[in-house]
């Protein structure tokens, strides 16, 4: 069920951004495709407690175990080209684009899953 929420608010973000205009963000499918086909290992990672979600909208490791470091290092470069169209589009900041999606992300993370805090605390969603 998360994995779809995941992925419809993925698909909206884009979306829009085709919407408002498709020169800005060229590639968005490709992204999109990437995403999608990284979700189910990024969600088994999750639920390991290898990685966590940051307080600026991007996995980090938690801990020294560097498992995957590729699917991590490949879903934030995604990211912040997502989050770098939205900004462009909002005439705002790369860095607030990701704080706003980290707050939204935290909110829909599954219980036990690491979350940081806007202080930069590490804590386990409960």
């Amino acid at each position: 069920m998360r994995t779809k929420i995941f992925i419809t608010m993925i698909s909206l973000l884009l979306s829009v951004l085709l919407i408002a205009g498709a020169s800005a963000f060229a590639g968005s499918a490709e992204i999109k495709a990437r995403m999608k086909e990284r979700l189910p290992v990024i969600n088994a990672l999750k639920a390991e407690g290898v990685i966590g979600e940051n307080n600026k909208g991007y996995l980090e490791v938690i801990g020294g175990n560097q498992a995957k470091k590729d699917v991590i290092t490949a879903e934030n470069s995604d990211r912040k080209q997502v989050y770098t169209a939205i900004a462009k589009q909002q005439g705002t900041s790369v860095d607030l684009v990701g704080k706003r999606r980290a707050k939204q992300i935290a909110k829909k993370a599954k219980p036990g899953q690491w979350i940081q805090d806007q202080s930069g605390k590490w804590y386990q969603k409960k």
